[in-house]
């Protein structure tokens, strides 16, 4: 195996994966810790399917894939709020401990009563209708709900509630017999799980390499080894796989396809992925508070021009917050979001708008054509007479008072709009409590029925009163759902798969092979 030690173009390590079991990835970005249940990003949500298992798993080769079992081998409704799951025996940690149902109370619980608080923020978007879990003897466990829940399955499929060890965790810090934040900081520095590859190395924003775990209880890795190595700029990912440093490069932009078309070396696999970039408008910002001024910032965006310009037509534009994948809940007879640059115009002289600068941030190159969807953007609100200005920050300012507008994306955590919309804009999720967003009474009932819903005809109507509530006062516009690529040597034989949230790197058995 070679390796390239300096690289004006590349400016980093990179590990060859010559040897037919080991492979390189150039990533466009890396985590700066690994803990499933904390985090919900995009690009940490590359990582986790590898090294950690769920309870409950899925056929993720296609979209509503069958469940099937996981670190549970079976599961049972005993009430309409109690769910009982028998776990898999003979099951081995990374670090040698044997799971046993105390770990899989000790993962539920770290996020069902969560008091960590990045803990605490996922628990609220996605997990709050869930009491606790309790053992029931060393191989089974039962997972108590508030009400009836619609979505069990899909829930304790999620990655925040994918299984830890409780001993390694607990002793990492402090007291080795309690649970404080410092263990779980730790832990995301030193992750362990069950999955078919161990993390052997890990340099927080840099570097990540998995080792195939041959204590795992399923089918073995295919792959001895996987380094994931940060490059950030697309020409230097491009150019270490023409090389052969690098084996896969993430995050290819659909104007570099047709030169890996035209190279013999190199192919690319590519899908619509199942989320939105959106822009989002702070609703609190003394300057945005008056709706009609976000209602024009709306509607002067061409998406489908941006779609043409960036994604070269491949994106999909919506009309509203919907998308395929949510199967009956998809709702594209919606009409949500629009293109009327008159009517912006009208708005914003109705407004009394006086031409102060309305600011947009972004993050460099965090979302593939991000800084350019927000030259673009700009330049359309200036057609409309408003003055947009660009602020590239290191940073996410979500959070932050100031922000006028910024580009973000609405990831598909799961096949329901709960999963995509519901996950950021559900009253008291992270929308709402980073101070951007405001819920009505009347947002919040629509919610209840939607979320809580006993038949589909109800949560359509439910999601439909949602949908109309954003359109009237607005703090989110879906731009497109993007057409992402991955580049590959062509000895590689893999592609993402659809029924997974985006981006996930999957080389477990079955899902990848080296030619």
């Amino acid at each position: 195996m070679k390796r390239l030690l300096s690289a004006s173009a590349l400016g980093l390590i990179l590990v060859s994966g010559a040897h037919a079991a080991e492979i390189t990835i150039a990533a466009a970005n890396m985590s700066t810790y690994l803990d499933p249940g904390r985090d919900h990003s995009n690009v940490g949500s590359q990582f986790y399917y590898n090294s950690f298992d769920p309870l409950i798993d899925k056929d993720y080769s296609v979209v509503g894939g069958a469940w099937k079992p996981g670190l549970a081998t079976e599961w049972t409704l005993v009430e309409p709020t109690i769910m009982e799951l028998k776990l898999r025996q003979g099951v081995t940690f990374h670090n040698g401990e044997a799971m046993t149902a105390d770990d899989v109370v000790f993962s539920l619980n770290r996020m069902y009563q969560a008091t960590f608080a990045p803990y605490q923020v996922r628990a609220r978007d996605r997990l709050e209708n869930f009491a606790k879990a309790e053992k029931v003897d060393d191989f089974t466990v039962r997972i108590h709900a508030k009400r009836a829940e619609p979505l069990w399955e899909t829930l304790i499929n999620l990655q925040q509630v994918f299984i830890i060890p409780q001993d390694y965790t607990v002793a990492l810090s402090g007291d080795p017999k309690v649970a404080e934040d410092t263990d779980f900081e730790a832990f995301s520095l030193a992750p362990v799980g069950t999955g078919p590859y161990k993390v052997a190395e890990f340099v927080p924003g840099t570097k990540l390499v998995w080792e195939r775990f041959d204590g795992f209880w399923g089918d073995a890795a295919p792959l001895d080894r996987v380094t994931v190595q940060l490059v950030p700029e697309v020409a230097s990912r491009l150019t270490a796989l023409k090389t052969g440093e690098a084996d896969i490069a993430t995050n290819i932009a659909p104007d570099q396809l047709a030169l890996i078309e035209g190279d013999a070396d190199i192919k690319a696999e590519g899908m619509l992925t199942p989320l939105f970039h959106v822009m989002i408008l702070n609703q609190n910002h003394p300057k945005l508070k008056d709706a009609r001024i976000r209602q024009a910032l709306s509607l002067a965006i061409d998406r489908n021009a941006l779609n043409e310009a960036l994604w070269l037509g491949r994106a999909d534009v919506p009309d509203s917050h919907t998308m395929e994948e949510y199967g009956d809940l998809y709702m594209p007879e919606l009409k949500t979001f629009g293109y009327d640059p008159e009517k912006a115009k009208a708005l914003l002289a109705e407004a009394g708008y006086d031409g102060f600068e309305v600011t947009f941030d972004t993050q460099g190159s965090y979302y593939t054509n991000g800084l350019l969807a927000a030259q673009a953007i700009t330049e359309m609100w200036g057609a409309v007479g408003v003055k947009g200005v660009i602020r590239d920050l290191p940073k996410w300012t979500g959070n932050d008072p100031e922000m006028m507008t910024r580009n973000w994306s609405n990831p598909m955590y799961f096949a329901d709009p709960f999963g995509s919309f519901g996950v950021m804009w559900a009253p008291g999720g992270p929308s709402q409590s980073e101070g951007r967003f405001n819920t009505t009474p009347a947002y919040e009932a629509a919610w209840e029925r939607f979320r809580f819903g006993e038949t589909l005809d109800g949560r359509k109507t439910a999601y439909a009163e949602l949908m109309e509530h954003m359109k009237a006062d607005p703090a989110v516009l879906p731009l497109y759902r993007p057409y992402e690529s991955w580049a590959m040597r062509r000895s590689v034989n893999w592609a993402p798969k659809p029924g997974h949230i985006p981006y996930v790197l999957d080389f477990r058995a079955g899902s990848i092979s080296v030619e």
